[in-house]
Order: structure tokens, then C-alpha cells, then sequence
């Protein structure tokens, strides 16, 4: 560091400010600095520095599993906006309560800063004790005096799609859920139903998949024959409800139309392009990320709520006449 300093013409606090990231120096000092550490190849110890400072600057991401698009889409979100912070990411994946509360424990002795948990470990993590020492940020999940809250509005997004069918005169929706134990597909069923309800309709009982497409394209085959418009809760479901009302000889959109949740990168490839809600994976994983290292400095950021939109695309047309 001091060799730092010299090169840069510098005081060796200077350069330790800019290590640290402090917003305490002018662009320009900052670029010398930055130059001169790339000149004399200097890397920051993160050893040493924890020991300094009580910080090893790693967040941790528990997930219960990776294997679907949205918890994927957002592990590469939160890993993107982490390194952009300057932070590193451990991911522990627990499929049960006690292995949650391992995870916990695990993050604790490896000194993490911090934890977001993710989607479907958020119902996993309520009643887990969590370590004083670990700030923590959830997506997805009910309000919390405990933690910040980071979420897409789920049920705003279920309700844009519905109104978006029934505006094109559809006499009813019906609606593909994910699987019960999920925050975001019990939201997303209460939109579906508020937006009926609104209407005067009353609301089918749901098919239920598990947010694969293979679980929607077994739940699809029970679709009604009369059935003119379907809501999937995710795209992967509505890709397997696409395939499973092929097979049965119903066209989409001229006989029945289709809409899902998420607008993942192959929507528009589906046959036909999917009309779907999009969910910007990046902003919740960067909200999510920001969130945390507020609480790791101290602060508390305000639970964030996203909007997402609907995006129109071939997969549905008024009901057949």
C-alpha cells in the first residue's frame, strides 16, 4: 500500500479509502490510485482485511434448489450485482428446515457478512434461529420486523394477465398454480382471483404443477374442453400446457390462449411466442444485493416491492366466436 501511495503521489489513507471504496475521494485521485495499483499488479489481502475490520466482504445466497429458471435467473442476477459491489457469493442449497438452519450456521462460520434467501427457502427460513451477527434480506415473502423484504408484486402481475384475457373477451380464466407451498405462486393465484372476483367470475378450481414444464404438461391434459384461456403461473408450466393442448388438437390462440410468468430468454421462441409477465430478474437481484449491504453497514433499507409488466406476444386472441 505504500508503494501504492508513492507511485501515486498519495497519502497511504488515501489509498486505503479507495481499497475500501470510500466515496471520500475525487475521481481523479482515484483513477492515479487505481492506475498505480494496476501498474505494481497490488491486490487487497481479504484475510487480513477481515481481521481489520471484522469484515470478509461475502454474502451468502441460500436457495432450496437451483434447478428452476427463476431461482437460477436470479442466482446469476445476485452474483452480478454482488461482484459489482465488490462482494464475493457462497451459495448453500437446503431442502428442509433443519437443513436451512445448517446453512445458517454454516454461512456463520465461514464469517459472512450476510445472507438473502431465496424464493422457496424463505418459507423454510421462518422460526429458523439466524445467527445475531448475519444481516439478512428475503425474496420473496410475507412482511417481517425481522428481515427486509424484497419481492415482485406476484398478484399485481396475476392480475394484468387475467384483465388482459377477460378485456379480450374470454368468459372465464383458467388457472395453472404452482405448487402450494410457494410464496410467488400463492400470490400469483390471488391475483388471478382478484382479477375475477372484479369481474363477477367465479374462480375454477386451479390445476397445480411444480413449476417444471413436464408438471405442466401433465396438469394441462385436464384443462376444460370449453376451456377458451389459461394462465400459467410460470413459462416453464405454460411451455408443457403449449405441448399438452397440441397433442390434444386444440389450437392456440384460435381456440384457446395461453399466458405465463417470468418472460424467460426462450418465450418468444415458444410455439407460438408466449404472451407472458415479465419479472426483471436483474433489478430484484440488484435490489436484493443493495438491501443487504445497507443492513451489513448498519442500515435498514424499506422492503421493495417491483412492478412487473405484461408482454404481449402471439399466444392469445379473443375467444373463438
Amino acid at each position: 500500500m505504500a508503494d501504492v501511495a508513492t507511485v501515486a503521489g498519495v497519502s497511504g489513507q488515501t489509498v486505503s479509502r479507495v481499497v475500501n471504496g470510500s466515496p471520500r475521494v475525487d475521481p481523479a485521485t482515484r483513477r492515479r490510485v487505481e492506475d498505480a495499483m494496476a501498474e505494481l499488479d497490488y491486490r487487497p489481502h481479504r484475510a487480513a482485511r477481515a481481521l481489520r475490520t471484522g469484515r470478509t466482504d461475502t454474502i451468502g445466497l441460500v436457495v432450496s434448489t437451483l434447478a428452476t429458471v427463476g431461482n437460477s435467473r436470479m442466482l446469476q442476477a445476485i452474483a452480478a450485482a454482488a461482484a459489482d459491489r465488490g462482494f464475493a457469493l457462497t451459495v448453500v442449497t437446503a431442502s428442509g428446515r433443519d437443513a436451512v438452519a445448517q446453512g445458517f450456521a454454516r454461512l456463520h462460520e465461514q464469517g459472512v457478512d450476510g445472507a438473502i434467501v431465496l424464493n422457496e427457502a424463505t418459507a423454510l427460513a421462518r422460526g429458523v434461529e439466524v445467527p445475531s451477527s448475519l444481516a439478512l434480506v428475503v425474496v420473496d415473502s410475507p412482511p417481517d420486523d425481522r428481515y427486509v423484504v424484497v419481492q415482485t408484486d406476484h398478484a399485481a402481475g396475476a392480475r394484468a394477465a387475467t384483465a388482459h384475457l377477460l378485456g379480450l373477451g374470454h368468459r372465464t380464466v383458467h388457472h395453472l398454480a404452482g405448487p402450494a407451498g410457494s410464496y410467488a405462486a400463492t400470490e400469483r393465484e390471488r391475483g388471478w382471483r382478484e382479477a375475477l372476483r372484479a369481474a363477477g367470475i367465479a374462480a375454477a378450481e386451479p390445476l397445480r404443477g411444480d413449476w417444471s414444464s413436464a408438471s405442466g404438461h401433465a396438469a394441462a391434459v385436464d384443462v376444460p374442453a370449453d376451456a377458451t384461456a389459461l394462465f400459467a403461473a410460470n413459462d416453464q408450466m405454460a411451455l408443457g400446457a403449449l405441448r399438452a393442448l397440441a397433442e390434444a388438437g386444440r389450437d392456440v390462440p384460435r381456440e384457446i390462449s395461453v399466458v405465463g410468468f417470468d418472460d424467460v430468454a426462450d418465450a418468444a421462441q415458444y410455439r407460438p411466442p408466449l404472451t407472458t409477465v415479465r419479472q426483471d430478474f436483474d433489478a430484484l437481484g440488484a435490489a436484493a444485493v443493495d438491501a443487504l449491504v445497507a443492513a451489513i453497514g448498519g442500515g435498514r433499507s424499506p422492503a421493495a416491492m417491483l412492478t412487473p409488466t405484461l408482454v404481449e406476444r402471439a399466444s392469445v386472441a379473443a375467444p373463438p366466436a
